[in-house]
């Protein structure tokens, strides 16, 4: 009979804790009367960033689960930027959620812990069957969340809403459909979910099939094409601090079950398989997400765009499959996190409650606002990959990593899209400083929200100022992922 050991459980310390962390908020919600629960927000925050810190000082190493969960510096690496991410969105949704759904704060948060468990534990997933529990666990409580709206309000952004959730639900639903049917012909073929042992399975035309499946589906959880579609209407109906979340911790995952699976379980289909397909897809979501995010009036619309094009970045570097490629990949997605929820944020900031933010709302913003307007022309400048912020630093690293695996076309295409794209993201920062505002009034920013805003912009500028520690970060994690 086999015993459960601390020393067993050790590489899920950080998720045992979060898990009871999400028990803990629960309950909570339960026992504190209504009209007092603003606490919940701040408790949640409070974990999240304890438990990124906790994360420097804890030892994750080893297997847990019989083999299917392996820790390390790799998957430590993404409970990071889960933590990171829940946590901001955690701090900036505080006076969202305590005007908005008061009496639902316990569900929201305990849903949002839910949603980064599954995103902690999905990174060292090392069979396929928690792969896709993970995926499950993480996925639900998403559209769920998408949906929350104000209960009194049934027409406005309310029914936006909802109509933001189902989308998801419904898209969430299809891409999982394809993926499991892509791995059950990898399952068929090879006898085993056990990532190590399908590596070293015999390649055969129905395995390939079910290579190229898992990869379509997986492109919904990125945002890439072809199951890009949800992104514009979900992100414009959802609750803009939600969708400053979704934007980014998803993807964040998704790259981490993409490396998994194309990089190590898949790894010897990579010529005759998936490269030339996920070529396609990296073309495509480039060119398309920033083709569509031009003619865009609706801001969150016109990031949603852009987040697909962002996406076709981070691709490149999956494409190269190395171990270089890969740690770019994993510093563009560091910096991706801090740079695209601080841009929803400021739109939280101005949007004043709506479900969409028009292009005219930030007419004026540095008269109202100069520091939300700074802020958002940083995060602006770091999206566009303009000189000294993070932004700057991940796509030329990850230009760098493409051009030495012998693609310098791509490359060359990456940098006339990066100029297109320019236009769109310095048209926002045009109408915050040269047009003038509708209203004299000061710009009135929920204070939870500035501290988000402020902690972005903070990552933004010292990620781009010293990029070192964290490209080691990257560069540790992307070793102990090919050689650990």
């Amino acid at each position: 009979m086999n015993e459960v050991t601390f020393a067993a459980l050790r590489p899920l310390v950080l998720d045992i804790a979060l898990a009871l962390g999400a028990l803990m908020i629960f309950c909570m919600d339960l026992a504190i009367p209504p009209g007092r629960k603003r606490a919940l927000g701040a408790l949640t925050g409070a974990l999240l960033f304890s438990l990124l810190a906790a994360s420097f000082f804890v030892d994750t190493s080893g297997s847990a689960l019989y083999g299917a969960y392996q820790g390390g510096p790799w998957a430590l690496f993404f409970k990071r930027l889960a933590f990171l991410a829940g946590g901001l969105f955690a701090v900036g949704t505080i006076d969202h959620v305590d005007r908005h759904f008061s009496e639902r704060q316990g569900e929201f948060y305990s849903l949002t812990l839910a949603t980064i468990l599954g995103m902690t534990i999905l990174p060292g997933a090392r069979d396929l069957i928690l792969l896709v529990v993970c995926f499950e666990l993480m996925g639900i409580p998403l559209s769920i969340l998408a949906s929350f709206a104000k209960t009194e309000d049934k027409v406005g952004p309310g029914r936006h809403a909802a109509e933001a959730g189902m989308k998801l639900y419904l898209v969430s639903a299809a891409s999982t459909a394809i993926t499991l049917y892509g791995l059950s012909l990898v399952y068929g073929m090879t006898a085993t979910t056990k990532i190590e042992a399908i590596a070293s399975a015999p390649r055969t035309a129905l395995l390939a099939v079910g290579v190229l499946l898992t990869l379509a589906g997986m492109s919904f959880k990125i945002g890439a094409v072809p199951f890009h579609m949800w992104i514009p209407d979900t992100y414009q109906g959802a609750p803009t601090p939600f969708v400053a979340f979704l934007s980014v911790a998803p993807k964040a995952t998704g790259f981490a079950a993409l490396c998994v699976l194309f990089l190590r379980a898949f790894r010897g289909h990579r010529a005759d398989g998936w490269f030339p397909l996920l070529l396609v897809i990296v073309v495509v979501s480039i060119l398309l997400g920033n083709l569509m995010a031009l003619p865009q009036k609706d801001l969150k619309r016109l990031l949603g765009y852009s987040g697909i094009a962002q996406v076709g970045y981070m691709l490149m570097a999956l494409l190269t499959g190395s171990e270089y490629g890969t740690s770019m990949l994993l510093f563009y997605v560091a910096g991706y996190i801090a740079t695209n929820m601080g841009a929803f944020f400021v739109l939280e900031a101005v949007s004043v409650g709506k479900s969409g933010v028009g292009l005219e709302d930030v007419d004026g913003l540095a008269r109202r606002s100069p520091r939300m307007a700074l802020a958002l022309l940083l995060f602006l400048l770091s999206l566009a990959g303009i000189p000294f912020v993070v932004g700057f630093w991940a796509k030329l690293y990850v230009f760098m990593a493409v051009y030495e695996a012998g693609h310098g076309w791509l490359v060359l295409f990456g940098a006339l899209m990066a100029i297109v794209a320019l236009f769109y993201y310095l048209q926002i920062a045009r109408a915050a400083y040269m047009n003038p505002p509708r209203t004299t009034e000061p710009l009135v920013v929920d204070r939870s929200l500035e501290v988000a805003v402020f902690l972005c912009l903070l990552l933004v500028v010292v990620m781009g100022a010293y990029p070192g520690p964290f490209l080691n970060a990257a560069m540790a994690a992307s070793k102990a992922f090919f050689f650990g």
